[in-house]
């Protein structure tokens, strides 16, 4: 409907032409209020198209005019100028400039691209002509309970909510549905509710209630039902910025679910809001603050961790911040108080102060973590703990400090081969093995052992010119795979069976990547210790092998050691020695003896490694 033409600015007296014109305008949209109720009605105009000029934010404020608030838009009748005359739209300069036609005058102006339209005009003149009545926004009004509005079918509501509902549909000339079927029914508050719909067999069961009240017991036993705060929850986590991990780059695992089980809990306990409130802003700080109360403070620990290496943490914490920030105006205010982080709010009456002040205040909380014991976990904990000291207590068993030991080589060892190949027994003690390598084979030697006590066996695997790249194996690569140590005790008599000797541990200077040194005494013939590894790793190696019980010899006996090397093709020793020993007593302290071979053994892995270091020279551009 277009506006019936008119002067730029109307005088008083005139005849009112404009207040015939803005009753036809409401009444051509819609039916007949009983008056203009501020915040639906004229704020949502006012915020489009005035505030940006004539708003909170002083910044960008024209002519020293504000509409945001009574107190400025219409000031005390003696003020020299104000834009709003209660009760008198005519005499009033906002009403007249709207009305205006001359682009000079105006408002908004032609170049702001935001014109009003005839009903915004006739909103804003009824308005002024009411009273120019201003209400709070609802977040800062203390809710009031309304009285239900009369109906005209005063059979037809069965609770309160229902006349608000019928009200609406008299006033817009319609009827309400007729009732749905039971199965919709049913099928609809189940959705509602938790957020499932029923099984077959609740539907039939409800089929089946012929008491008045089967509808009633549903909606109970659904809000009772674990599920109802558990679909609800996901509203509120959603406000909350609720997740699993901490976002940004590396998203790791964060543990926040107790508070999620705690919002869940508030939900089908029915918590009263304003204790749902409280506790979630500062459960903390309640005298004598229990667990839960605490937990519930977690709504302003859901905001994302940056955990970048090169991060700077305050700045982090700035930006966790400035989103509690608005999530807290978001939730519990329904405003976007974010905006006035830049500058005072265009449309609400936040001002740049009131932003930073409000920070100020959640910049103040600490962020601790909280153990939140549980009685199954707090078990579990225990017999884990349990475990864990049972196996600390056996690690000097497990990694011993380096073995001190009497070694010495016997002068009358014999060696032979499975396969036939035979050996070089060199001068100090080492056989070689010549001639072509076998695909497999096992070598037997025999010491000649004095009388004596005997603890370890010791096998130095050696390099030699003569092997694939200077050896210590015969492969093509100078490897070896060692599947299986066995030692035995030969007959006194030379006659018999060899009695086997059990072998406790084994140990070595060094393994390649999955063949460790006890994998030579598993009881597999398909694992095995091997040396392989990067850079130069054709060096002599040793594997100490320790008897189960201590060897107490009382004249000479023939000890018999076979070396199985049952792995690929040709993975076998090429240059070896062995030697036997007995353990010297150490009397230092085991803490002394243990931290002298993890440094001998630091000291053997950065010579190891020494030679793949690279050294960087700055350049300097000319």
């Amino acid at each position: 409907m277009s506006a019936t033409p008119r002067h730029a600015v109307a005088k008083p007296g005139r005849p009112r032409v404009a207040a015939l014109l803005t009753g036809l305008l409401l009444a051509a949209a819609g039916p007949a209020r009983a008056e203009i109720d501020f915040q639906r009605d004229v704020r949502p105009i006012l915020a489009r198209h005035c505030f940006p000029c004539h708003g909170p934010d002083e910044g960008s404020r024209k002519a020293k005019l504000r509409l945001d608030r009574r107190e400025f838009a219409v000031r005390d009748e003696k003020a020299d100028w104000r834009a709003i005359v209660p009760g008198r739209p005519d005499e009033s300069p906002l009403v007249r400039r709207i009305e205006a036609e001359d682009p000079d005058d105006i408002m908004p102006p032609p170049k702001a691209k935001k014109p009003l339209d005839d009903r915004q005009k006739a909103i804003l003149r009824q308005w002024v002509a009411e009273g120019a009545v201003y209400t709070e926004h609802w977040a800062f009004q203390k809710p009031v309970r309304p009285e239900p509005p009369p109906v005209k079918r005063a059979d037809w509501p069965r609770n309160p909510i229902d006349r608000f509902i019928l009200s609406r549909l008299e006033q817009e000339g319609l009827e309400p549905s007729p009732e749905a079927d039971p199965v919709t029914l049913l099928r609809r508050v189940y959705l509602d509710l938790i957020g499932l719909p029923p099984t077959p067999e609740e539907v039939d069961a409800f089929l089946k209630d012929g008491s008045p009240d089967a509808y009633e017991k549903v909606v109970d036993r659904l809000l009772a039902s674990p599920h109802y705060g558990e679909r609800w929850a996901r509203r509120w986590m959603d406000l909350a910025r609720y997740a699993d991990s901490n976002g940004y780059e590396k998203d790791r695992e964060r543990s926040i679910w107790p508070w999620r089980d705690w919002l869940i809990r508030a939900l089908n306990d029915g918590m009263p809001f304003d204790r749902f409130t409280i506790e979630q802003m500062a459960g903390d700080l309640l005298p004598d603050a229990t667990l839960s109360q605490r937990i519930a403070t977690g709504f302003h620990r859901n905001t994302m961790i940056n955990e970048e290496g090169g991060n700077d943490p305050l700045e982090f914490r700035f930006h966790a911040v400035v989103d509690r920030v608005k999530v807290t105006g978001a939730a519990w205010l329904g405003l976007t108080l974010g905006c006035a982080q830049c500058h005072s709010h265009k449309f609400d009456p936040i001002t740049h102060r009131d932003y930073y002040r409000f920070m100020a205040f959640l910049n103040n909380a600490d962020e601790p973590r909280i153990d939140v014991p549980d009685p199954e976990i707090t078990r579990r904990r225990k017999e884990q703990q349990r475990r864990i000291d049972e196996l600390e207590a056996d690690l000097e068993n497990r990694f011993p400090p380096e073995l001190r030991a009497d070694w010495f080589t016997p002068a009358r060892v014999r060696a032979q081969a499975e396969s036939g190949v035979e050996f070089d027994h060199l001068a100090d003690g080492s056989f070689l093995a010549l001639g072509p390598a076998a695909g497999k084979d096992v070598y037997t030697a025999e010491l000649e052992l004095p009388a004596g006590r005997y603890t370890h066996l010791q096998l130095e695997a050696l390099p030699d010119s003569t092997l694939p790249h200077g050896g210590p194996g015969r492969s093509d690569g100078g490897n070896f795979v060692l599947s299986e140590v066995g030692v035995a005790l030969a007959p006194a008599t030379g006659e018999g069976e060899d009695q086997p000797l059990r072998l406790a541990r084994a140990d070595a200077d060094f393994a390649q990547s999955g063949y460790a040194a006890y994998k030579a005494i598993d009881g597999r013939k398909d694992t095995g210790w091997a040396v392989s590894g990067d850079g130069n790793w054709h060096v002599a190696r040793r594997l100490t092998v320790q008897l189960a019980e201590p060897l107490e010899l009382d004249q000479p006996r023939r000890l018999v050691v076979r070396l199985h090397q049952q792995h690929g093709s040709k993975h076998l020793l090429g240059r070896w020695r062995l030697a036997v020993g007995r353990e010297l007593p150490d009397p230092r302290p085991m803490a002394l003896r243990r931290r002298e071979h993890l440094d001998r053994r630091l000291a053997r892995w950065i010579d190891r490694e020494l030679p793949r270091v690279v050294r960087w020279e700055p350049l300097e551009p000319h």
